[in-house]
């Protein structure tokens, strides 16, 4: 693949996945520090748009520090957000019967919506340790009886350092066979999530890239945004993985800390051309 299908120079944000693309589990992957150091040198605006929904943005930032890597809470937006933000707008003032983690419940409560275990307007799942047969069982029938199902986000699986975890659209789908009922879903790629991280970037998508390691959520996201996308194999998916969609990444890369040496071999490039050019203006006869 051609390495300057992307002119990192006229790029102005970056919008990153996390899981699979920083980290692994409690891992950080290689060339991340690189890359977010790459970031600020080169003033890089960047979010990390997760489609995780257990943690808050500041538990975010706390885990990357203590992985050595220092970054604001102001850099995180997660799916359990546009959730609590779709709700807040579609329906002010709900109720809802969550299952999730601190991320998600956090989110819902500050977007003024309140939680109920016996007639909720919807019923929220992300992920997290409260998932059982009874939360479960409980979920299925306010189903049943009315109430709305939205799941934080349409990933499958996640990756951890031993393998996969099951995640949102794995553990919603024993309710929509149950009930018969679809769930609509907040984080990527809905473009309501995307367009959000646009605008807390303050970038507009022809200067903005999508880096991510799922075609299913960050490549189509990003794709169908009108980004530049870049797939790493640094998380769940093969090129095996990628050969079986219709559409393509912009560019594939082993992870996301070649992202800083393309950018100089680009500006090697740039500079060999300038001076090639500078000398051939210099030897050409004077009119």
């Amino acid at each position: 693949m051609d390495l300057n299908t992307i002119d990192f120079s006229k790029k102005q944000g970056f919008i990153c996945d996390m899981d699979g693309v920083i980290y692994h589990g409690n891992m950080l992957l290689p060339g991340v520090k690189e890359f977010v150091a790459w970031l600020r040198k080169e003033n890089k605006r960047f979010l990390f748009l997760t489609n995780s929904s257990e943690r808050t943005p500041r538990e975010l930032q706390q885990k990357l520090a203590r992985l050595g890597l220092e970054v604001g809470e102001c850099h995180f937006y997660t799916s359990a957000l546009a959730t609590a933000e779709f709700l807040k707008k579609q329906a002010p003032g709900c109720s809802v019967y969550a299952i999730g983690e601190a991320g998600l419940l956090n989110a819902l409560y500050d977007a003024g919506i309140t939680m109920n275990d016996v007639n909720p307007d919807f019923v929220v799942l992300g992920e997290g340790k409260s998932y059982s047969l009874d939360t479960l069982t409980k979920a299925i029938n306010m189903v049943i009886r009315g109430a709305k199902l939205i799941g934080a986000n349409k990933d499958t699986t996640g990756p951890i350092e031993n393998g996969i975890c099951p995640a949102c659209r794995a553990l919603i789908a024993p309710i929509e066979i149950a009930t018969g009922k679809k769930a609509y879903f907040c984080g990527k790629p809905n473009p309501l999530m995307m367009r959000t991280g646009l605008r807390l970037l303050d970038c507009h998508s022809e200067d903005a890239v999508m880096v991510g390691d799922r075609m299913d959520t960050d490549v189509v996201a990003g794709t169908e945004t009108g980004m530049d996308t870049i797939m790493v194999m640094s998380g769940v998916s093969t090129m095996e993985t990628v050969l079986t969609y219709a559409y393509r990444p912009t560019l594939i890369l082993d992870g996301v800390g070649d992202i800083p040496k393309i950018d100089a071999a680009q500006k090697r490039e740039r500079a060999k051309a300038a001076a090639v050019k500078e000398a051939e203006e210099a030897a050409a006869p004077k009119a």
